[in-house]
C-alpha cells in the first residue's frame, strides 16, 4: 500500500474513533462528574485524536516536504507523551492508576519513539523502511494501544473520586 493512501485511511479511521468515543462518553455521563473521570475520558480521546492529527500532517508533508511531518510528529508526540505521563503520575499519586497504568506507560514510550524518529529519521534505515513507514508502524501500535486503554477503562476501572485527589 502506498504510504500516502495509508495515512489517508489511517487518519480518517482515527477521527471516526474519536467520534465513536464521544458517543460512548455521552452514554456514561457519570464519567464526567469528577475531574478524574474527565481526565481519564480525555486521555482516551487524545489517544485517538493525536494519531489522527499526525496522519493528517503526514499527508500534508509526505515525502515532498519532510520538514512538515517531522516537525509536527515531534510536537504532537511531545504533547502525547507529556499528557500521558501527566495522567499516569496523577493517577498513581491518588491511587487510581489500576489497570490503566500499563497501557499508559507503553503509550508514553511509543510517543517518545515517534518523536525520536521525527528528530532522527535515519534511525529507520537499518529496518529497511522509510521514516514515514516506520512512523506508520508506531502509529498503528498507538491506536492498538488506545483500544486496549478503552477496554481497560470500560471494563476494569471506575473514575476516581475527586476526594481521593486531595
Amino acid at each position: 500500500m502506498d504510504v500516502s493512501t495509508f495515512y489517508a485511511l489511517f487518519s480518517a479511521t482515527c477521527f471516526t474513533l474519536v467520534g465513536l468515543w464521544w458517543n460512548v462518553v455521552q452514554r456514561h455521563e457519570g464519567w464526567l462528574h469528577t475531574a478524574a473521570g474527565r481526565r481519564d475520558a480525555g486521555g482516551v480521546y487524545l489517544s485517538f485524536l493525536l494519531p489522527a492529527l499526525m496522519g493528517l500532517f503526514a499527508q500534508v508533508g509526505g515525502t515532498t516536504d519532510p520538514g512538515v511531518w517531522r516537525t509536527t510528529f515531534v510536537v504532537v508526540a511531545g504533547v502525547g507523551c507529556w499528557s500521558t505521563l501527566h495522567l499516569l503520575s496523577r493517577s498513581r499519586r491518588n491511587g487510581s492508576a489500576g489497570s490503566l497504568a500499563r497501557p499508559r506507560g507503553v503509550a508514553a514510550v511509543l510517543y517518545a519513539l515517534v518523536a525520536v524518529l521525527g528528530v532522527a529519521p535515519v534511525l529507520a534505515e537499518p529496518f529497511g523502511v522509510t521514516p514515514l513507514q516506520a512512523e506508520a508502524i508506531l502509529l498503528v501500535l498507538l491506536v492498538t494501544l488506545a483500544h486496549w486503554l478503552v477496554w481497560e477503562f470500560m471494563t476494569h476501572t471506575e473514575p476516581a473520586d475527586d476526594a481521593a485527589e486531595a
